[in-house]
């Protein structure tokens, strides 16, 4: 059984997720953690009383061993590592919501200190890519943004919602670092730089990523779900009622290839084979767990897990030896093993007892000529049948796709599970009709939220309206990516305004064949003319979308809404394996709306200038005034005391008051912000390699320059040249 090699508890609450180990002077790792008061806490227990106090950091008066890092603001991230090969040491790297700070333990100065708009709310310093030096990388509001050690920021872009979780992985196996971005829209992209690589769907927000080795990499979300990808691959998953608050990879049992560390919510750690996610080992906290580490705290030349609860309490683990391997748990977990495995083999037993039980009564009552029906026995040629369809709904209904479930004779469907992410609350579905409905037949109404392909894991019982058992029939249907769309007449609907142009050299047919893999079609589309044109009526009454192609290959998209025209190209562009594809684009209403949001953007600004400017005015009255109370009370002047304390609560009361108008105005600007990203991003998916690239650069560089004329042009033509 692996126990603790040493254990600390430090008088300081930990916030979840803000835990890192750094060495800061080049040789000595040091914990360092946030705390609740707004302040970052590092443990040293190697050199104390050897660092200077300074207006930021101070020795903790409670232990010697700590240091104080006072950052005034609550912190979002922190993270440490060589931000700058040249010193040799670590830099520490703290987020807020409004600022970053790079700083330098070891000397007591700042690095850098920079505003950051967008927030800071995910932090990860490394290499990317082929940009040459380290950088620390924020994800904040729908934005990423890299500084190297100048504080200049070499890698900014765009993502789609904000961002939660971020690590490196060299995904692509070219042995550099590409970024894993996990965001609030329940997407995991992969960042070559500013180019996105890969694009995985999962179910809830993704809280926390972390590379395991190669390609391989683990992540959690926010509903209790941990698991591993290899690229775009999953492994495995489980999920807990718990919520995963940290992960890490770390090779705990010593054969070569790290294990999942999870830290949860109920103060559990526990340690899952990164190929199959079986339990190798667990411990127990009384708090939760605010992070899991890894460093030679020790200093015997081995990393040691370091595992944080919220309360300040720390354990560290060295890796199993050789007698240890294969046996980290105490003898209570196997015999847990034992009996779980004790109960499956009674469950199989009682399944072959029922098998057989069903054969004896099915030769006795073929033998005195009853009806097989009790006991469950259905005919062998019994099918089990599925078809998928659009419904466009009905007064009581609202419109969405309908599974159709029936069987190819006159047995009976008894229930049926559906098993499917992203659909249905708790990715599962029951329908079990009452005895008075039964029938061969089950409709079953689905509303897939976004426009993604869905396997539909669907299991059956079958059988009579007499049967006691049931046999069970599981196959897998999959939902197609705009199965929320249905066929319908062009000359029934108005074409929308907006739209989407752009040329491919391929032929008609082949878009046919995207069409029919992508779309719920009760017959696969053929092209009779030269002129090719379909419409389509969204379901979730984001109105039609027309596609129309001509002999030439140029393709005309028509819909009001720029994330569908996005997903459209991206799924027509990996269907083609187009490597680049420029677009011409006009969405008039969503760039109204948008100019709109621009100007209140420069509005917020100005206001926050403003108050900013008079909360600094206010404060150097609230000093002068506390200096003339004070003068006064020395005196015993309790008249022009009391006068002056007067004053000086009449001014504090404006400066509160202030503080609330900012604070509401810094919501409001990052709101507006928000959603000024998220049209930079959707301007991106219009395009495919290149082209999307230079169209996110060159619109952040017109936002830079306040040209919202040069902005629209480029959303519009797709490049900056169009601008001038």
């Amino acid at each position: 059984m692996l126990v603790p090699i040493f254990t600390l508890k430090l008088n300081h609450k930990i916030n979840p997720q803000m835990v890192t180990v750094g060495k800061y002077d080049g040789v000595h790792p040091c914990l360092t953690a946030a705390t609740k008061a707004g302040k970052v806490f590092i443990h040293n227990p190697h050199n104390r009383n050897q660092r200077l106090s300074s207006n930021r950091l101070t020795i903790s008066s409670q232990e010697a061993d700590i240091s104080l890092l006072n950052i005034n603001q609550t912190v979002s991230c922190l993270t440490a590592g060589k931000l700058n090969p040249e010193l040799g040491h670590d830099i520490l790297v703290v987020g807020t919501q409004t600022n970053l700070l790079a700083y330098d333990v070891h000397n007591n100065t700042d690095v850098f200190y920079k505003e950051v708009a967008d927030g800071a709310n995910a932090i990860v310093l490394g290499q990317l890519g082929e940009i040459v030096s380290p950088l620390a990388i924020i994800g904040g509001n729908c934005t990423l943004q890299g500084f190297d050690h100048e504080g200049n920021d070499p890698f900014w872009t765009v993502t789609g919602d904000n961002v939660r979780s971020l690590a490196f992985c060299d995904f692509d196996s070219d042995g550099k670092n590409e970024l894993l971005v996990g965001s609030e829209d329940y997407d995991i992209r992969v960042f070559k730089e500013d180019e996105i690589l890969a694009e995985m769907t999962e179910t809830e927000t993704i809280t926390s990523l972390c590379h395991m080795h190669g390609s391989r990499f683990g992540y959690a979300l926010a509903n209790g779900t941990v698991g591993v990808y290899d690229k775009m691959s999953r492994y495995w998953r489980i999920k807990s009622k718990n919520h995963a608050l940290s992960i890490h990879a770390f090779d705990l049992n010593s054969d070569g290839v790290c294990e999942l560390i999870t830290g949860w919510s109920n103060g559990k750690v526990d340690a899952r084979n990164d190929r199959t996610g079986e339990v190798i080992f667990k411990d127990n906290f009384s708090s939760s767990i605010a992070g899991v580490v890894e460093g030679d705290y020790r200093l015997n030349g081995q990393n040691q897990l370091i595992c944080c609860s919220i309360d300040g309490e720390v354990r560290g683990y060295m890796p199993a030896n050789q007698e240890m391997k294969g046996n980290l748990m105490d003898t209570s977990v196997e015999q847990d093993l034992i009996r779980e495995l004790s109960h499956r083999k009674q469950n199989l037993l009682l399944e072959l007892r029922n098998y057989e039980e069903n054969a004896k009564q099915a030769v006795v009552d073929t033998q005195v000529g009853e009806t097989d029906a009790q006991m469950g026995v259905i005919p062998v040629s019994t099918q089990l049948q599925t078809a998928l369809s659009v419904n466009l709904g009905s007064e009581s209904q609202s419109p969405h796709v309908e599974l159709n479930i029936s069987t190819s004779n006159d047995t009976i469907i008894r229930a049926v599970l559906i098993f499917a992410e992203g659909i249905f609350e708790g990715e599962s579905h029951v329908v079990h009709p009452s005895v008075q409905n039964l029938s061969g037949h089950i409709c079953v109404p689905i509303s897939p939220p976004k426009d993604v392909p869905v396997d539909l894991h669907i299991k059956a019982f079958v059988g009579y309206r007499g049967s006691t058992h049931f046999h069970v029939f599981e196959l897998t249907r999959q939902l197609p990516r705009f199965s929320a769309y249905a066929l319908c007449s062009p000359d029934s609907v108005a074409v929308p305004q907006s739209y989407v142009i752009f040329t491919i050299n391929e032929r008609v047919q082949r878009v046919a064949m995207w069409l029919n893999q992508n779309f719920l079609l009760t017959e696969d589309i053929e092209c009779q003319s030269s002129l090719f044109k379909v419409c389509f009526v969204s379901l979730r009454g984001a109105g039609p979308l027309f596609i129309r192609m001509k002999q030439n290959g140029q393709i005309t998209i028509n819909t009001d809404d720029m994330d569908l025209a996005g997903d459209v190209i991206q799924s027509l562009a990996t269907f083609l394996a187009l490597e680049e594809l420029q677009v011409e684009a006009d969405f008039p209403a969503y760039f109204e709306d948008l100019r709109n949001t621009l100007v209140q953007v420069d509005d917020y600004h100005s206001v926050h200038q403003k108050l900013t400017a008079e909360m600094a005015d206010h404060s150097n009255l609230i000093r002068s005034m506390l200096v003339l109370a004070e003068d006064a009370r020395l005196m015993a002047d309790m008249k022009n005391m009391k006068r002056h304390y007067m004053e000086l609560y009449n001014l504090n009361k404006d400066l509160i008051n202030e503080y609330k108008i900012r604070s509401n105005n810094h919501t409001e600007l990052l709101n507006n912000l928000k959603q000024v990203n998220q049209a930079i991003q959707r301007a991106g998916r219009l395009r495919v390699g290149k082209p999307k690239t230079q169209v996110i650069t060159a619109c952040r560089d017109a936002i830079r320059n306040n040209n919202l004329n040069a902005f629209f042009k480029i959303i519009r033509a797709g490049t900056a040249s169009s601008s001038s």
